[in-house]
Parts: structure tokens; C-alpha cells; sequence
């Protein structure tokens, strides 16, 4: 126990040498949890309390784009401004470069007509149907000119598809109007009254949205639940540029050889790296999980909530600062120098991070990269978080995680074991 504290207080005075170490496993963390959570942040509230810029250039002069115009706006996720009906499709992209707006839509001329021709061609079609004479004009199948939605190629495709399901929501709505006024003209001969109108079209069923929560609560999870966990994991494993390059120094300069030498053996050395780095990896997630209750909130970011079950939540930590601990050793044992070391940790936690669903949801991912998450030890660590945070899980709900992720720690065990044994360093 005496050589495992001594050898435990020299590894701790070799960390606190190393500057740039300690900045990339703190520092660096903690802007990126902090830049991160506030981009996405700001990008919910620009989507949902900030209207989107919407340039409209309405070539026509009928009813029907008018009322258009003011369904758009009354969905509350588009700002309208209009341009000259004249204006050509340059104008049209020089103006939402000018304005600083990303979409864009052109109403054709034929708009309300087209509109007007399609309810009279149903309503026809509906007082057959009632055994009802219709209007004596033939029906005839109406090739509407269609609406043209211009967007700026960088904005994301998400938000574009979002942007035209509620145009076509209002444009839905235009038509359906239009078809009912025309209908009920026919059947009895007068206006249709404005609040009748209302009453029928707005009378629709609500959806709610409801998370599924294992705790039972419907407590919405916000920008920081998401973010915080993810980069604590990210920052956990980005301990191998320190831990990495130590081990590569100790083989160097034969710290290995020279315990065969001596009355201890190479346990004492790995064990204590893996308990000193550990701690360093759990000062990380405390250091971070602090950042987010009590920091985010005074700078505008939602504060983040610890999961109800904090034995869970250590537990968790626990596990995969262990597996990021194992994994930076391993790398240190394989790689010949420092600097192969530092390259190849960075850009391994980089590509297991991006496999793991840190960077891309893995929900989102399809086929063989989805399968290939599986191998990632961050989706494990990654899952079980989201269990605890998101899901409102416990202990029990996150063992499934933490299974495949200790077995991927032993495993890298044995990996550096089979490494030093096979460089005659043990």
C-alpha cells in the first residue's frame, strides 16, 4: 500500500507539471460545454420564440393570396415582408441578402384564380356526390401553377422541411376555406357567415406533445441536458492527451524495465495511473455537472438538472472515467512516441465521439454506421447519461449500458497487458 501511495503522489506531481495537459482536460471542456449548449440554445430560441425572416413577392392580385399572406403570418414561426410583385428571381436573392433572410416564396398571378377553380371543380364533384345538381360546367382536372419557396443552401434541411410543412399548412387552409365558401354558396345560394366559417375550420383536434419519462414526470429536458452529459463524457476521454504521453515518456526512459529491477512489479505502476486519472476524470464531470447548475443560468443558458438518482449518476461517471483511463493507456502502451500518442488519441476520441452519437444522434444513423456505434465506447457511456437525464431513469435502467462498456474496459485491459508482455516490458 506504501509504494502504491508513493507512486500514486509521484504520478499526481508528473500531472501537475504538465500544463497543457491540464488545459485540454479542463479548460478546453469547459468552453466547448459552454459554446456548444449556448449555440444550440439560441438555435431552439431563434426557431421557436424568434420568427424566421420570410420575404414574399405575391404576383397576385386576388383574395386568395391575401389570405395566404395572413395564415402565414398567424402561424407564429415566420415573419413576412413584402417585395415588389415585379421583382425577378435576382431581385428576389439580392433582397434576402440584403435583408439578412434565408426563404422566400412567389405567388404566381394565377394564385386565386387557379384556387377559386379548384373549389368550384370540387364543390361540383360534392353536390353530385349528395345527389344534388352542380353548377352545368364541365369538371376538369386543374394544373395550378405552383408556389415557388427560394432558400439559402446553408440553412439546414430540417428547418427547411419544417418551413414548408407549415407553408403548405396555410396553403391548406387557404384552399379549404375557399372549397367551403364555394359549397356552401351552392347549396344555399347565400354567403357563408365569417363566424360559421371560423368555427368550422378551426375546429380541429389538438395534439399534445407528452415526453415519455421512466420516472413518470413530464418534465420537457432543455439545451443542457443534452449538451452538459455528452461533453462530460468528451472531456473524460480527452484525458488521453495527458495520460498517453505519460506512459510513452515512463517506456522511453525505461521506468517500465527498471521496476522488473525493483521490489514491486508493473501493477503498482498501472494502478496507480488508472486511480490518479480517474479522479481526474470525476473532478472533470463535477467541475462541468457545476458549471451547468449554477454558472448557465447567470449567462442565459437553462440550468441543468441532476437526474433524481445520484447513486446512478456516479456510478455512471465512475465507469466510464475507468474505461476512458484504460483506453489512454492502451494508446500510450501501442504508440511509439509522444507524438503518435497525442495525434492518434485526438483523433480516435474525435471519430468514437461522431460514431458514438455525441455529434450526430445515433437514432439519426442507417446501416452499417449505426451498427459500427455499437463498438464506440462512448455510446454506452453516451446512453446511459441520456437514461439518467432525459428518460428519468435509474440504476437499474442504465445497467443495460453499463455492461457493454465494462466489457469493453476489460477488454482494453487485457489489450494492455498483452502489449506490455509482448514489448518484454512486463
Amino acid at each position: 500500500m506504501q509504494k502504491l501511495w508513493a507512486t500514486i503522489i509521484k504520478d499526481i506531481k508528473i500531472l501537475l507539471r504538465d500544463g497543457v495537459g491540464l488545459l485540454l482536460m479542463f479548460v478546453m471542456p469547459i468552453i466547448l460545454v459552454i459554446v456548444v449548449t449556448n449555440i444550440q440554445n439560441s438555435t431552439f430560441q431563434a426557431v421557436n420564440k424568434n420568427r424566421l425572416p420570410l420575404l414574399v413577392c405575391n404576383r397576385d392580385t386576388g383574395e386568395s393570396s391575401k389570405q395566404l399572406i395572413e395564415a402565414i403570418d398567424k402561424l407564429g414561426l415566420l415573419k413576412v415582408s413584402l417585395l415588389s410583385k415585379n421583382a425577378t428571381r435576382a431581385q428576389i436573392g439580392d433582397a434576402m441578402k440584403d435583408k439578412d433572410a434565408q426563404l422566400a416564396i412567389l405567388i404566381p398571378a394565377s394564385f386565386s384564380a387557379n384556387t377559386k377553380a379548384k373549389a368550384k371543380n370540387a364543390s361540383n364533384k360534392a353536390l353530385k356526390s349528395f345527389g344534388l345538381q352542380g353548377d352545368s360546367v364541365k369538371n376538369v382536372v386543374i394544373k395550378a401553377e405552383s408556389l415557388t419557396l427560394y432558400f439559402n443552401p446553408v440553412i439546414q434541411e430540417s428547418l427547411r422541411f419544417s418551413v414548408q410543412g407549415a407553408l403548405q399548412s396555410a396553403l391548406q387552409l387557404v384552399e379549404s376555406r375557399q372549397t367551403l365558401r364555394t359549397l356552401y354558396f351552392a347549396i344555399n345560394e347565400k354567403q357563408l357567415s365569417a363566424s360559421l366559417e371560423n368555427e368550422m375550420l378551426s375546429n380541429q383536434t389538438r395534439l399534445n406533445a407528452v415526453p415519455v419519462l421512466k420516472d413518470g414526470s413530464r418534465a420537457v429536458p432543455n439545451a443542457s441536458q443534452h449538451n452538459v452529459p455528452a461533453w462530460t463524457i468528451f472531456a473524460m476521454f480527452f484525458v488521453i492527451m495527458s495520460l498517453s504521453g505519460s506512459v510513452v515518456r515512463e517506456k522511453v526512459n525505461g521506468s517500465f524495465i527498471r521496476l522488473k529491477t525493483l521490489p514491486t512489479n508493473y501493477m503498482v505502476g498501472l494502478l496507480s495511473k488508472q486511480i490518479t486519472y480517474l479522479v481526474v476524470t470525476l473532478v472533470q464531470a463535477a467541475v462541468i455537472f457545476s458549471i451547468g447548475i449554477w454558472l448557465f443560468p447567470i449567462i442565459g443558458i437553462p440550468a441543468l438538472n441532476l437526474p433524481s438518482d445520484l447513486t446512478a449518476l456516479f456510478f455512471v461517471t465512475l465507469v466510464t472515467g475507468w474505461c476512458a483511463v484504460t483506453y489512454s493507456i492502451a494508446v500510450g502502451v501501442f504508440a511509439q512516441t509522444q507524438e503518435q500518442a497525442n495525434g492518434f488519441g485526438a483523433v480516435s476520441i474525435v471519430i468514437l465521439s461522431a460514431v458514438g452519437g455525441l455529434m450526430v444522434p445515433s437514432f439519426a444513423m442507417q446501416g452499417a454506421i449505426k451498427t459500427t456505434s455499437a463498438l464506440s465506447p462512448l455510446h454506452w457511456s453516451l446512453e446511459a447519461y441520456y437514461d439518467l437525464f432525459l428518460r428519468g431513469g435509474n440504476l437499474s435502467d442504465v445497467v443495460a449500458n453499463i455492461i457493454p462498456l465494462l466489457v469493453i474496459t476489460l477488454i482494453l485491459q487485457l489489450v494492455i497487458f498483452l502489449g506490455l508482455k509482448r514489448k518484454n516490458l512486463i
